[in-house]
């Protein structure tokens, strides 16, 4: 077996890796005016929800089983929902409280009683801002609006940088990652600059296999084929984050638009293909108008959340080892249709190809082949019978350190 210096993960990024699943909250002006790209001048009079409340929002994160939630700070229009000094197109110029409102404020508060993490979104690209076109002015106007959030707000998970609306434009990246450090040390970095995890590539919540955690280059956004190249004091261990909608295509809140609302079918593919692929899941969850997330969409984030215990939270059997051959007993034969493996990422990811096997008999018959297995590989069979398996790791770059391997029957394969 051949040894190398592998790209290991730090502390932060392992803690973040566990997490698995986030919850994205997008919400703001574009909220009031049925639409997902707002120009910036649309009257801050109009942002004015009747029923806002956060508690709803961070409540149906936990109890779903979400261990991080992210909201959007500023998004292309420039609105802010927090009481910032840089501007007044914010919420002091909002009817909502009397202009005296802090969305921020208010989900920090429900995160901290529900004991969930909590991140921010603050868009570069700002459609309102007059001295947007000045590079020197606008990168002192962002950076104080960073600085606020940093200091006022937190501690924080993460720090979402969209680079959509922002391609070819060159920000003070040096400056903005330092403030980052300064004050959020602990926050992980969201694909700009000099970040600690990187975009997936697409809005669809899915991550190719194999979806190594390490990369060089990451695309900017869906709006150009260019790759960004980061900073030289990036990491080689990037973990990817896999963020989509419940709602196709739509990020915000839109009257009327229920049936474009995700089936429990489709959210469990794409957990199969996000957090089973080794990623982490951000699904955006949007309030609407009032304030509220709607009910058709807390019941299917409801239903995601119950399937996934349903199904994953008892195994039929688990164990953990090292080496190229590692054998899992069951108690008695049993029926299984799921196996999950984890590795031990603290040394880095080692395994490059590997057979699943099941015992019938005398015989091992192969159930599943792969590569990559990371921080987690859901692997899915035909439900089979035995009281045995084998995983056969056939190339590695080190010694394989498997954390967990374990079983389970969903009853889901037909």
């Amino acid at each position: 077996m051949k040894t190398t210096n592998l790209a290991k993960p730090t502390e932060r990024q392992m803690r973040w890796q566990d997490l698995e699943m986030g919850m994205f909250c997008h919400f703001g002006m574009n909220t009031f005016h049925d639409q997902e790209w707002g120009k910036g001048t649309e009257l801050p009079e109009t942002f004015n929800p009747s029923s806002l409340n956060a508690r709803q929002w961070v409540k149906l994160a936990k109890e779903a089983g979400f261990k991080y939630f992210i909201l959007t700070a500023k998004h292309h229009d420039g609105f802010c929902l927090w009481p910032t000094a840089t501007t007044d197109y914010s919420l002091k110029s909002s009817p909502w409280k009397d202009g005296k409102g802090d969305v921020l404020r208010e989900v920090e508060e429900a995160c901290q009683e529900q004991g969930m993490l909590f991140g921010l979104y603050l868009s570069p690209w700002d459609r309102h801002e007059p001295c947007y076109s000045d590079k020197v002015a606008y990168d002192d106007f962002y950076c104080q609006q960073l600085t606020e959030l940093l200091t006022n707000y937190g501690p924080l998970v993460e720090v979402w940088f969209d680079g959509a609306g922002s391609e070819g434009r060159e920000y003070d990246w040096k400056r903005i990652i330092g403030l980052v450090k300064k004050h959020q040390p602990n926050a992980m970095i969201f694909n700009m600059g000099e970040p600690t995890i990187r975009w997936v590539g697409n809005e669809d919540g899915v991550a190719p296999y194999p979806c190594w955690n390490t990369a060089e280059t990451a695309k900017v956004s869906m709006y150009t084929s260019d790759m960004l190249t980061w900073m030289p004091e990036t990491p080689a261990w990037v973990p990817a984050e896999c963020d989509v909608p419940i709602r196709k295509r739509h990020w915000f809140w839109h009257p009327n638009d229920e049936q474009s609302l995700l089936s429990l079918d489709e959210l469990m593919d794409i957990y199969y293909r996000s957090v089973g692929h080794g990623t982490n899941l951000l699904l955006n969850v949007a309030p609407d108008n009032r304030g509220l997330i709607p009910d058709v969409d807390v019941q299917r984030v409801q239903e995601f959340g119950k399937e996934i215990k349903k199904r994953f939270a008892n195994s039929i059997a688990a164990t953990s080892g090292e080496g190229n051959e590692i054998v899992l007993s069951l108690p008695v034969e049993s029926v299984i249709d799921h196996v999950i493996l984890m590795e031990e990422i603290a040394y880095g990811e080692r395994v490059r190809k590997y057979v699943l096997e099941a015992k019938q008999g005398d015989d091992w018959v192969t159930l599943v082949k792969g590569s990559a297995i990371g921080h987690k590989k859901i692997d899915q069979f035909e439900p089979v019978a035995t009281d045995q398996l084998r995983l056969k790791v056939q190339e590695a770059a080190a010694t394989p350190l498997i954390r967990s391997f374990a079983c389970f029957y969903t009853k889901t394969i037909k």
